[in-house]
């Protein structure tokens, strides 16, 4: 009875000392992300500040542009760039440094080829805009803006690749200090662009474009240079091409993960538009949708380090490590969720005046905040699940998630609260809300019925081109 009360508490010290242990492996991995995150984030709220301070033409033209653009080009190409966090870093953890080289080249060689058909969009996209009812000359002006963001849609096709690149590897210091640095030199060109040289709001999209550029310049000088990267520092080699079909099996559905429930947010702001009061209704959805966006920033960097962590584990084959890393990446996202939710809730009477000076603007953003709160928890949750998603290998099934949460769920039942039982604008997020609780819901489900060991011998068969482990080595990965 001693004995196996001993080894029962032997047990259960072991288990909590592996917690330690993995909740600083992502923490390290987490709090640079969140930092480079912010920084990436900062770059077009600079743009939007300094073209502000122009006229209201341009400050108009210029925040379509910027969700159009995003919309359609920016968060396909960070989407499909997922993919990578799949294969790369189960590629890294089975210590196979040649194959992680020819992915990145294959990610980079496979968005830029999907760069020419946004392009085509954006070129027609005073056309489009003219089609959604929006006036012709913030149309006109927000097409140049876009026209002038084509080289860094070109940039991100490659930067994109190059974060992923570190991020799997758990070298995260790089981009943080690429991306201050960046952020510097996009604060010194778009203001010299647009105010001294008179270029105005096209001046600051070409301020954008030479800052991707910049970025991407400084990341492949570290990779070029830095003995940190010299086992996945490889030339390049046809092989890239022959992966383009594997790669774009993982970062299509990544893609859609991503961008399913940002266009259904967009979609429902737009809806805010065909209230009564339509510049009240959209000016709050639009301010809540801002403060949940810049919160994103936090489960994104635990949802990169949860999907850096399993891909690593699974590509070495250890199962048992992956649910510990799930666990403490969860307990992470819970802790933040719950802080920063109870932190606007209490802040909810000041919240809006950071935002407008209108007495109704504020009141709704009170009465708003209890539902933000929610959303944001739940954002908190979903950011790790779909972070581990990614690292597994599963975005297929995030995607089919994602679709059924927000399109036959979280957008219809918006619609019928927002229209048919009149809650307006309030309606339109509790349908965001419920959305995000179903997604949240669906994605744990998917990753507590997850069978790690198979996914182990998967990713290991992938990686090496072979069978499945045979049975002596899935009892050696189960121990493991």
């Amino acid at each position: 009875m001693e004995e196996g009360s001993e080894t029962g508490k032997w047990g259960w010290m072991k288990r909590r000392r592996a917690m330690r242990e993995e909740l600083k492996k992502v923490g390290t991995i987490a709090a640079p992300m969140v930092v480079a995150s912010v920084l990436q984030y900062l770059l077009q709220v600079v743009s939007l500040v300094m073209v502000g301070h122009l006229n209201q033409l341009s400050l108009s033209s210029v925040a379509i542009a910027i969700s159009l653009t995003n919309v359609s080009g920016f968060s396909v190409l960070s989407g499909m760039a997922g993919g990578l966090e799949t294969l790369c870093g189960q590629a890294f953890g089975a210590g196979q440094y040649e194959k992680f080289g020819q992915y990145t080249y294959t990610a980079v060689i496979s968005l830029s080829l999907i760069c020419f058909p946004i392009t085509i969009l954006w070129t027609f996209m005073d056309k489009i805009l003219t089609l959604l009812g929006q006036d012709p000359t913030i149309s006109l002006e927000a097409r140049k803006y876009a026209i002038w963001l084509i080289p860094a849609l070109f940039g991100s096709a490659i930067l994109k690749p190059l974060t992923r690149f570190f991020q799997t590897q758990s070298l995260i210091s790089p981009m943080i200090l690429t991306s201050a640095i960046a952020l510097c030199f996009h604060g010194a060109t778009c203001w010299t662009l647009v105010f001294k040289l008179e270029l105005g709001h096209v001046g600051a999209a070409i301020s954008f474009s030479l800052c991707v550029w910049f970025n991407v310049m400084l990341l492949l000088s570290f990779v070029r240079y830095s003995s940190a990267c010299e086992k996945t520092r490889i030339p390049f080699s046809k092989n890239a091409l022959v992966g383009v079909g594997v790669f774009f099996r993982f970062a299509v559905p990544a893609a859609v993960m991503v961008c399913l429930k940002w266009w259904a947010c967009e979609i429902l702001v737009l809806l805010a538009g065909l209230f009564p009061n339509p510049k009240l209704e959209t000016s709050v959805l639009s301010i809540c949708l801002t403060i949940s966006t810049l919160h994103f920033t936090i489960p994104y960097g635990f949802g990169a380090a949860a999907s850096t962590r399993v891909s690593n584990e699974l590509g070495a084959g250890n199962p048992q490590a992956v649910r510990v890393a799930v666990s403490a990446t969860m307990f992470l996202a819970v802790t933040e969720g719950l802080i920063v939710s109870a932190t606007l809730f209490g802040c909810r009477h000041l919240l809006g005046y950071a935002y407008s000076d209108d007495r109704m603007v504020v009141h709704y953003v009170a009465v708003m905040t209890p539902l933000l709160c929610l959303s944001i928890f739940t954002d908190s949750l979903q950011g790790v699940l779909s972070g581990v998603a990614r690292g597994s290998g599963w975005q297929h099934l995030g995607a089919y998630v994602n679709l059924g949460a927000f399109y036959l769920v979280g957008i219809p039942v918006g619609i019928v609260l927002g229209f048919v039982a009149h809650l307006r604008a309030k309606g339109l997020w509790i349908g965001i809300v419920t959305g995000s609780i179903v997604q949240s819901i669906l994605l744990s489900l998917v990753t507590a019925l997850t069978n790690w060991k198979k996914q182990a011998m998967m990713a290991r068969e992938r990686i090496f081109d072979a069978k499945p482990p045979d049975e002596n080595e899935s009892n050696h990965m189960t121990s493991a």
